[in-house]
């Protein structure tokens, strides 16, 4: 079941709130460029002018990259869990944009591995890559380290008008990440 990136473990640790997301509600996007799965390059002021939804995650497992530390990557509260998170909007995708949101994903992953996490899990929104932590940094994120690499704590945001109106963190279980999302847009807006 370890290697299944699309089930979660039952015995997954659950993550904490530690407060280091309390500064977000409530700031402006800032004016970055990312690079897409879906076009070249996304400007933020401008894609995040309309309602959306932006879920971020620490990494997504690749056959690209090489396969790091599956056992203690379990142990680390929030960390399992990138593909049934981004499979979940995946799946109720039609449900935000009924309710006239759009969604984006992020995390510090190259571009290529992103593109090839896409298609392999058929999502039909973009992926951002952060991979110079620059909306990371910009916005004093929660991050990581893990066997040298420095990754974005999983958490979502909705934003709307460019500005950060709600996050959800810690996400747990990041399967229904989607859900909750889905949830608190139809109370507060609908």
């Amino acid at each position: 079941m370890r290697n299944n990136l699309t089930e979660l473990p039952k015995d997954l640790p659950r993550p904490i709130d530690d407060g280091k997301t309390s500064h977000l509600v409530g700031m402006l996007i800032p004016n970055i460029k990312l690079t897409s799965t879906q076009t070249s390059v996304v400007d933020l002021i401008e894609s995040f002018r309309s309602p959306t939804v932006l879920f971020i995650y620490p990494r997504a497992g690749s056959p690209l990259e090489p396969n790091k530390n599956p056992e203690l990557w379990d142990t680390i509260p929030g960390a399992r869990g990138c593909t049934p998170q981004s499979c979940s909007f995946r799946d109720t995708i039609d449900e935000f944009r009924e309710l006239g949101v759009q969604v984006f994903g992020l995390s510090s992953q190259s571009p290529a591995v992103q593109k090839e996490f896409v298609e392999r899990n058929h999502i039909s929104f973009p992926i951002l890559s952060d991979e110079n932590h620059s909306l990371a940094d910009s916005l004093n994120l929660p991050t990581f380290a893990f066997e040298g690499e420095r990754l974005i704590k999983r958490m979502a945001f909705f934003i709307q008008n460019g500005k950060i109106q709600k996050v959800f963190y810690p996400v747990f279980p990041p399967d229904k990440n989607a859900d909750e999302v889905l949830a608190w847009i139809r109370s507060s807006l609908c």
